[in-house]
């Protein structure tokens, strides 16, 4: 079981993501800043991208009621501003008792990974 979904990075997500999380980092938010770092160029928050994986299991897979109890990521590459996103969870264990599954997840540009891990999430009972 898997599912996957698509997100094109805007100015707009950028803004809006610096306004909720308060992470106003230059590398985020100013291009004169950001050229002068090892990126040459403004990026956006690691958190963002992760975010399109929350989506998925809130969603879609498990779905509605799904709550995050574990989440390991490693960032691998940036995201720019028009990057198209592609976030992917794909079970990779289903545990009966407590009612959780673990899932592969990552994010990828192009087809390069540039966010991969796994979360774990407990699902609500099917008998509600």
């Amino acid at each position: 079981m898997s599912h996957e979904t698509h997100h094109t990075i805007s100015e707009e997500d950028i803004e809006m993501f610096a306004t909720v999380s308060g992470d106003r980092n230059p590398l985020h938010m100013d291009e004169e800043f950001a050229q002068g770092t090892i990126f040459k160029g403004r990026i956006a928050h690691g958190a963002l991208t992760a975010s399109y994986i929350s989506g998925i299991l809130g969603n879609d897979l498990p779905g509605p009621g799904a709550i995050f109890t574990d989440l390991a990521l490693q960032f691998k590459r940036p995201v720019r501003i028009g990057d198209e996103v592609t976030a992917r969870a794909e079970v990779s264990e289903m545990f009966e008792k407590g009612n959780r599954v673990t899932l592969k997840v990552q994010c990828s540009v192009n087809g390069r990974k540039v966010v991969a891990g796994e979360a774990k999430v407990m699902v609500p009972s099917r008998d509600k």
